[in-house]
């Protein structure tokens, strides 16, 4: 049996791995979109080479998604939020701002990327992006259903779901345009490990930590291939 200290060593790896894996998506989907000048938020009027931002994940990009699930993994309480105007927490797993939020500021997106599952959003705050990520989820179906909340193949179909909303606003020929401009963020994968291998038996009594490995990144590649 491998010792826990050892699977305890192997975390370090595996948040690296996986939060270097985010930037490598990042940027390739940055490299396929036109090559025009990036202006930060504070040029709001002038223009990007992205049209939108869309984000997938866990609570490193969620940002209240999970206000609207039946779940103990909510982040819309203080201290969370603290930082923000008024000290009102977003449902973000944060003091402040996400990752996701920095990114599309700097592509003068928006400050805030919202949680599609605001029923509140207005056309022109869906069209520059949302993001669809749940707190709690992972790349391994059982990972979501531990915490009940919103797995990825689901926001997935949240996805079609938000085309077929904007398609009714401007015709399915724009919407393809617009979509294939934008840059799509996935930030997730630290939960199948955190929340359900080193803390859970059922996926150590099938596999190792390699071959578990082997199974979170099948996932996401199933993940990736989805249309």
């Amino acid at each position: 049996m491998e010792h826990p200290n050892k699977r305890l060593q192997l975390l370090p790896k595996i948040f690296l791995i996986f939060h270097l894996l985010l930037w490598c998506i990042i940027f390739q989907a940055q490299a396929l979109t036109p090559s025009k000048p990036i202006k930060t938020s504070k040029n709001k009027n002038s223009a990007t080479s992205a049209s939108a931002i869309f984000v997938f994940g866990d609570s490193t990009s969620d940002p209240g998604n999970n206000n609207y699930v039946e779940t103990i993994f909510k982040g819309n309480f203080l201290p969370y939020g603290r930082d923000f105007a008024n000290r009102i927490p977003t449902g973000r797993f944060s003091n402040g701002r996400l990752s996701s939020d920095f990114i599309a500021s700097y592509l003068g997106l928006k400050e805030y990327v919202p949680p599609y599952l605001d029923p509140t959003l207005t056309t022109k705050e869906l069209m520059t992006g949302v993001s669809f990520a749940s707190a709690g989820t992972g790349y391994d179906p059982l990972t979501s259903q531990l915490s009940n909340v919103i797995p990825v193949l689901k926001q997935l179909e949240y996805f079609k779901e938000y085309k077929k909303r904007i398609e009714l606003e401007i015709g399915k020929q724009q919407t393809e345009d617009h979509i294939k401009k934008a840059i799509f963020l996935i930030s997730a994968g630290t939960n199948d490990f955190v929340v359900n291998y080193f803390t859970l038996p059922m996926r150590r009594k099938i596999f190792t930590v390699p071959s578990y490995e082997q199974f979170v990144i099948q996932h996401l590649k199933h993940f990736l291939q989805v249309r």
